[in-house]
């Protein structure tokens, strides 16, 4: 059953002015791990998720890599796509930014067609908060939250994993550590959580699939 993947990131004695150099570095450090350079868009929400947004805007996306050397960039840069929303800098804020990130995954084509392996692009979610929005909702959710969107391209439990299946998986899992990594470092954060909302351990998962695949293969 597929399931929406986090990851939290705490940092000792955050000052809520401090708040826009930890998402900087975070959002920055997607371009090295399969994501894109610039931010698609900010949103800026008053006290709680179900409150109408103070701030949103969209910067456009890129699609493809096609485009000389003078074609328009869409996309904001991370520090000013941070900066812009952080003018409205209030304790029960939370600041939302999505960015693209590209993962393997398996597109169903019309037969004859044969289903293939490619590169699909998502929009992550990255939020935030500052320490009474939602009732100081940072401490169980961490002072940023990245969302991921479905487990699915981690765990493809719907498909039998043959070599190439497991090998785009294996992939998409490398990509998950190495930027889980990087944003920790990148940001100075001293605690991180990857987690789901269902609270079922993406690692325990993933050993089960492989596990089973293995049996499967004797």
């Amino acid at each position: 059953m597929a399931d929406t993947l986090y990851l939290s990131l705490w940092y000792p004695n955050l000052r809520l002015d401090a708040l826009g150099e930890k998402l900087t570095a975070v959002l920055g450090a997607f371009a090295a791990h399969g994501g894109e350079a610039r931010v698609y868009s900010a949103t800026v929400w008053p006290v709680s998720w179900s409150e109408s947004p103070v701030f949103q805007q969209v910067y456009g996306r890129r699609i493809g890599a096609g485009g000389g050397e003078g074609a328009e960039k869409l996309g904001a840069e991370p520090g000013f796509a941070v900066e812009e929303a952080l003018e409205l800098l209030h304790e029960d804020f939370a600041y939302e930014f999505q960015i693209g990130w590209s993962l393997w995954e398996l597109e169903e084509l019309a037969p004859p067609q044969v289903a293939r392996w490619v590169r699909e692009p998502r929009l992550v979610r990255v939020a935030g908060f500052g320490p009474l929005f939602e009732e100081g909702t940072y401490e169980a959710d961490g002072h940023i939250r990245i969302d991921f969107g479905s487990d699915t391209p981690f765990l493809e439990e719907d498909l039998e994993l043959d070599s190439v299946a497991a090998c785009h998986v294996e992939e998409n899992v490398r990509q998950l550590v190495e930027l889980t990594a990087a944003v920790e470092k990148a940001s100075g954060a001293t605690a991180r959580l990857l987690w789901s909302e269902l609270g079922e351990s993406l690692a325990e998962r993933l050993a089960a699939r492989l596990s089973a695949r293995l049996g499967g293969a004797n």
